[in-house]
C-alpha cells in the first residue's frame, strides 16, 4: 500500500518519456515544500494542465504551478541559461513568480555544444539516439572530459573566461576538424552573452545539496521528479538509442548532492500505451492508421520539439525492467481514456526472439531488434464518463478495471494512481 503523507517520493519514467509525469508531480505537488528536477535538461517536456490552461515546461519543475513549494534544479540538470531565462518569462507572463533555487554546481550547455549536437547525430547515423539537438550529450560529455562549464563559473569572470578558452577550444576542433561542422560564435562573444546571463541568473544560483539536506532534516517534504524513462537511462536503457543522463530513481542522490536513507515512496509513471520520439528498436510499435488514429486522439507530439511520436501497445517486458531499476513502491497509470472506445487491446508479455521467449529486456542490440513481442488480447470498454474522477475507481467499466487488474496481476504491483484525462482533477486515487 501506498505510504501516507511520505516525506520523500520519487517520481519516475517507466518508458520512453512522454509517460504524464507533469501531471502526476503537479497533482502532488501542492502537499510539498520542495519540487526537484535531479537529471536532463531542455531536452525534456512536461505538460501540466489546470483550469483548461496548458503550461509546457522544459526545465523549471512541475510543480511551479502551484505557489507554495520550492522549485529547484539540482546539478544533475544540464542548463541552457538562455532557455531557462525564456522560460522564467514565460511564467512571468502567466503571473507565476517561482520560488527557484538552482544548483550552483550544474553544468551549463554552451553554443559549441549545440552545434556538436547537430554534427554527432549525422555521424552516428542509424546508431544514434534521434536527439533533439539542444546540446545534451556534449555538454555531458565536457563534464567527464573535466573541462565543463558549471553555473557558478559564470558568476566568476576570471574563472569563466580560464575554463572556457580551454572548452572552446576542444570543441571548436572536434567540430571543425573531425566531424567537417562549422563553429561560427566567437569564443569573446560567448564569453560577455554568458556573463550576462550568470549576471540574470545569480539570485538563483544557490547551494543545493546543503539546503535539501537542512530541509530534510527539518522534516519538510521533497517531490523529486525525473525526466524521461528508463528505456532512454544511459547504462539501463535501449543503447545507444538513450538520452545522456541516469534515469533511475537512484540517481537522485547524485543529480541532487545529498544521499537520504529512508525514500518512502518511488512513483512509476506508465502509459495504458507506449510512445516514443526518436531512434530505436521498438517492439510493440503500431504501423498504419490505428497508430496514426492513437497517435490524433492522444495528441502525442513532443512538448520540446513538436515531433510526432511513434504510438505501440503496452509493453510489460519494459516495465519489469522499470520496476525492477527504479526499486517502484507502485504504478501512476496515464492516458486510459485514450484507449477508450477500442475493440480488443493487445499488451506485450514478453519477447520471442528465434525459439527463445525472454521477460526482460536484453543488452544485446542484436537481439532487442530480433525481439518479436507475445501479446494478450484484452477487451476494450467503451467511453468514459465525464463525472467517473468524482465518483473514484469503482465507477470505471468493468473491462477498464480488468485491463489495470491484469497489469497488477502480471507485474506484482499496485497501480494506485489512475489518469482518466489531461486535467489535474481527472485523477483517481486505488
Amino acid at each position: 500500500m501506498p505510504v501516507t503523507n511520505p516525506q520523500i517520493t520519487i517520481i519516475v519514467g517507466t518508458q520512453w518519456g512522454d509517460e504524464g509525469k507533469g501531471k502526476v508531480t503537479d497533482f502532488f505537488a501542492g502537499e510539498s515544500d520542495f519540487v526537484v528536477r535531479f537529471q536532463g535538461g531542455n531536452n525534456a517536456g512536461h505538460t501540466v494542465v489546470v483550469d483548461d490552461q496548458v503550461y509546457k515546461l522544459h526545465l523549471i519543475p512541475s510543480g511551479v504551478i502551484y505557489g507554495r513549494p520550492v522549485s529547484v534544479i539540482g546539478n544533475g540538470v544540464v542548463i541552457n541559461p538562455e532557455a531557462l531565462i525564456a522560460e522564467l518569462a514565460y511564467l512571468e507572463k502567466l503571473h507565476i513568480l517561482p520560488r527557484l533555487m538552482v544548483s550552483d554546481r550544474a553544468h551549463v550547455i554552451m553554443p559549441y555544444h549545440i552545434v556538436m549536437d547537430d554534427a554527432l547525430t549525422g555521424h552516428q547515423g542509424n546508431l544514434a539516439a534521434g536527439s533533439t539537438k539542444r546540446g545534451i550529450a556534449p555538454v555531458y560529455a565536457d563534464k567527464m572530459y573535466r573541462h565543463g562549464i558549471r553555473m557558478v563559473d559564470l558568476l566568476e569572470p576570471d574563472i569563466f573566461k580560464e575554463k572556457l578558452e580551454k572548452s572552446y577550444q576542444f570543441n571548436k576542433n572536434l567540430i571543425e576538424k573531425v566531424l567537417q561542422g562549422k563553429l561560427d560564435e566567437t569564443l569573446e562573444s560567448i564569453y560577455n552573452r554568458y556573463l550576462s546571463y550568470g549576471q540574470q541568473l545569480a539570485p538563483y544560483i544557490k547551494d543545493i545539496s546543503s539546503i535539501l539536506y537542512a530541509a530534510y532534516k527539518e522534516k519538510k517534504s521533497l517531490l523529486f521528479e525525473g525526466a524521461q524513462g528508463i528505456s532512454l537511462d544511459v547504462d539501463h536503457g535501449i543503447y545507444p538509442h538513450t538520452t545522456s543522463s541516469n534515469t533511475a530513481a537512484g540517481h537522485v542522490a547524485v543529480g541532487t548532492g545529498v544521499s537520504f536513507r529512508n525514500i518512502d515512496r518511488i512513483i512509476g509513471v506508465a502509459k495504458a500505451y507506449v510512445t516514443r520520439v526518436g531512434i530505436s528498436p521498438f517492439p510493440t510499435e503500431i504501423d498504419g492508421s490505428q497508430g496514426d488514429a492513437l497517435r490524433d486522439k492522444g495528441n502525442e507530439f513532443g512538448t520540446t520539439t513538436g515531433r510526432p511520436r511513434r504510438i505501440g501497445w503496452l509493453d510489460l517486458v519494459q516495465l519489469r525492467q522499470a520496476i525492477r531499476v527504479n526499486g517502484l513502491s507502485e504504478l501512476a497509470l496515464t492516458k486510459l481514456d485514450v484507449l477508450s472506445g477500442l475493440d480488443k487491446l493487445l499488451v506485450c508479455t514478453n519477447y520471442r526472439v528465434d525459439d527463445k521467449s525472454l521477460t526482460e529486456v536484453p543488452a544485446s542490440l542484436a537481439t532487442y531488434r530480433s525481439a518479436v513481442p507475445v501479446y494478450e488480447t484484452l477487451p476494450g470498454w467503451g467511453s468514459l464518463d465525464s463525472s467517473i474522477p468524482a465518483r473514484g475507481y469503482n465507477a470505471l467499466p468493468e473491462n477498464l478495471r480488468a485491463y489495470i487488474r491484469f497489469i497488477e496481476d502480471s507485474l506484482q504491483i499496485n497501480i494506485s494512481i489512475i489518469s482518466v484525462g489531461p486535467q489535474r482533477h481527472q485523477t483517481i486515487l486505488k
